[in-house]
């Protein structure tokens, strides 16, 4: 694991919108967010960028709804998505505003 979280560090993407326009995007910080989380870090995940666990969540159980298909699961992940969504579009104007 730790060959490949030092792999990963050393490989970020570059983030093309904060490069050309000099703000962050709305997904700045979810690269080192999950790294850390991949480390054992949950705090400092969170602190990078807090979106991360409810898009994983949203993800995982998308994927697991289309395998198992759940009772009530159609309107989970539409939940899931909006609280997403607004975490994303939160923490994207509190980094504005600072």
């Amino acid at each position: 694991m730790f060959k490949l979280v030092s792999w990963l560090e050393n490989h970020l993407m570059t983030c093309y919108y904060k490069q050309l326009s000099g703000f962050d995007c709305p997904g700045c910080g979810m690269q080192r967010s999950f790294l850390e989380l991949l480390k054992g870090n949950l705090i400092k995940s969170f602190y990078l960028y807090p979106a991360l666990l409810p898009v994983i969540y949203t993800l995982l159980f998308t994927s697991a709804h289309l395998v198992f298909k759940f009772k009530n699961g159609a309107t989970n992940i539409k939940y899931s998505f909006i609280i997403t969504i607004l975490v994303v579009i939160t923490n994207y104007i509190v980094k504005i505003v600072q």
